[in-house]
């Protein structure tokens, strides 16, 4: 029940936001370019938020968890990150920022719309349309690693990405190394 109000507000939003643009994309009905705009200005409106490895959740940031926080330190020991690393690798979990991490974004971004994504970059690599990066929309999800594990960044256009990275959430030029193969379209 909860889930079906929150999908209801979320497109009552969608429809009442004054001045918000949307763009004819081919291939995109107008109702999922409005549901994209909204997942776009929703991760956007994070932008400074800290970076927490672990962090983030449909609700928001929040603190890196201790399971996340074992697995940072184990694979900066390997020396294989999965994510961007902080600094505060060894501290009590609970000194750690309130935040999100790269995966715990998109889940946020996602969740306006009622979308439950994956919570690892990983798994959410293998969900959606998978395409190449010449076809990417804003809106598009961009993977890096092997088989997307290391990070996710969502595409912004204008070869623009949006990432949560230490030491907070900022929009950057697209990189291409260690990209995956494919992007990810979420909303068709």
């Amino acid at each position: 029940m909860r889930r079906f109000f929150a999908i209801a507000i979320g497109m009552a939003i969608l429809f009442a936001t004054p001045g918000f643009a949307t763009a004819d994309v081919p291939g995109r009905s107008a109702l999922n370019q409005q549901a994209i705009d909204y997942v776009m200005a929703r991760a956007l409106a994070q932008r400074g938020v800290p970076f927490s490895y672990g962090g983030g959740d449909a609700n928001g940031p929040t603190r890196g968890n201790p399971v996340a926080n074992a697995l940072e330190a184990q694979q900066l020991a390997n020396g294989l990150p999965s994510q961007p690393l902080t600094s505060s690798v060894g501290i009590d979990p609970a000194q750690k920022p309130i935040g999100f991490d790269a995966s715990g974004l998109i889940v946020y971004a996602f969740a306006g719309v009622g979308l439950k994504m994956p919570r690892s970059s990983g798994e959410q690599y293998k969900v959606g349309q998978k395409i190449l990066p010449q076809q990417a929309l804003p809106g598009d999800l961009i993977f890096y690693g092997p088989d997307g594990t290391q990070s996710v960044a969502m595409f912004l256009g204008n070869g623009q990405m949006l990432q949560a990275t230490d030491p907070v959430v900022v929009v950057t030029p697209v990189r291409t190394n260690d990209m995956a193969p494919y992007l990810s379209r979420i909303i068709a």
